[in-house]
């Protein structure tokens, strides 16, 4: 079975290498947000990140959001996820089926060394006091929305329509972007992780 890319990849395994080595955040745990526009490919660098630490837990926040709340999750967040694993207990969230428009049963989120909590808006400034790291996918609003709109097709087209103008309140009203420790951006040539608006004084390249 072919390994990962990502746990040979130097730039994700220099960012992983500092993750390790941060204070625990919340509880044992040393919960990571990845951030950015929808459409930006933050569950794909998450997936990335979970492999080259092993096989680190990530929540999807589109497993918290609905239709009718797209930026209501804060409270199911607090008391699914972050409340239980700042215990040190495995946390169990209700996954939201955005076919069948229901919260299906809680599914193990288990207490790790590092978690990953990947979804737009994670940075919000409720979370922010949970997280060890908050990374930014720095990519333009526009483009990250044209790559949403083209990966879901036609039959979302509606949503998009409505979650463009409410992203757009939402980052409008609480932006996560000054807040990132870093930004990653993305190319032909692979990943690049460069100091965000937050990141201690002096940091050089790849430091979160």
């Amino acid at each position: 079975m072919p390994q990962d890319p990502a746990i040979h990849d130097p730039v994700v395994h220099a960012l992983v290498s500092r993750l390790r080595r941060l204070p625990p955040s919340c509880g044992p745990v040393r919960l990571v947000g990845v951030d950015g526009h929808a459409g930006s490919g933050k569950s794909t660098f998450a997936g990335r990140v979970a492999a080259a630490l092993g096989g680190a837990p990530v929540l999807h926040l589109d497993d918290l959001a609905c239709h009718h709340d797209l930026f209501g999750w804060t409270g199911r967040l607090r008391a699914q996820v972050i409340e239980p694993l700042a215990r040190g207990t495995t946390a169990h969230y209700a996954p939201y089926d955005w076919r069948a428009r229901r919260y299906g049963p809680p599914r193990p989120l288990p207490v790790a060394p590092v978690v990953l909590v990947e979804g737009v808006g994670v940075g919000r400034r409720a979370v922010r006091p949970s997280l060890a790291c908050l990374l930014w996918m720095d990519l333009p609003p526009e483009e990250s929305w044209a790559r949403g709109r083209a990966r879901d097709g036609a039959e979302q087209r509606e949503f998009w329509d409505g979650w463009v103008a409410a992203e757009r309140a939402h980052f409008a009203a609480d932006p996560s972007r000054p807040h990132a420790h870093a930004l990653v951006r993305q190319s032909e040539q692979g990943y690049e992780v460069l100091p965000g608006p937050s990141a201690p004084s002096g940091a050089g390249p790849s430091s979160p």
